[in-house]
């Protein structure tokens, strides 16, 4: 059985979320049927990290949600997470599982590269993320991926759940869902919404469309 199903997977970002509004906004999120939560911080000091994310852990406690903590199988660890999710510069796969151990949820960026995923895949990552199909403020100057792209990594990733993200929401949803991906990752979309339990809501419910 996969560790990670397809769906909404959510990332915070703390340009958008400001730290008082913070927990009541990744409640909001869950509440409105996010599948996975990031917990993304570039820049914060560890102590923070660790403080923040033992505070999701409490909301994320009875929902089945699982907890991912960016580039930081340390991190993880120290907070409890249930798994990482590495970018190009960070740990391997087989350096964050024995950090992380056998149970742990491994999730790789792969961009637009196709045998990164594959590779991914290979070496037991639980689920690949591609993109950006679309122009992103969180990826600023990254070439599109073509939807081609996430098609053919339909066909040939076979055992792990894709994920699309990159400029993502309600209105480009459905193009990116016929691709065939196992869901959609978002920031922006939720956390820079008026309401992140309402546009939480939204998304899920084109992803149930296309499931």
């Amino acid at each position: 059985m996969n560790k990670v199903r397809g769906g909404l997977y959510v990332i915070t970002d703390k340009r958008l979320i400001s730290r008082g509004n913070f927990l009541g906004d990744v409640r909001k999120s869950l509440l409105g049927g996010a599948s996975i939560i990031q917990l993304r911080e570039k820049g914060t000091p560890v102590g923070e990290i660790v403080s923040l994310g033992r505070e999701i852990l409490k909301l994320t406690a009875d929902t089945g949600v699982p907890l991912i903590i960016n580039d930081s199988p340390e991190l993880a660890k120290e907070i409890g997470a249930q798994g990482v999710h590495l970018g190009e510069d960070d740990p391997s796969i087989e350096d964050a599982r024995l950090v992380l151990g056998e149970g742990a949820i491994i999730g790789v960026s792969c961009y637009s590269r196709l045998e990164r995923g594959v590779n991914a895949e290979a070496r037991g990552a639980d689920y690949v993320v591609f993109g950006t199909p679309y122009p992103t403020l969180t990826k600023p100057g990254r070439e599109p991926t073509p939807l081609e792209i996430l098609i053919k990594a339909k066909e040939i990733i076979r055992s792990v759940p894709v994920f699309a993200i990159g400029g993502i929401n309600v209105e480009n949803a459905p193009e990116i869902l016929r691709t065939g991906v196992d869901g959609i990752a978002v920031i922006t979309s939720v956390f820079g919404a008026p309401d992140p339990g309402e546009a939480t809501r939204e998304l899920v419910e084109i992803i149930e469309k296309y499931a």
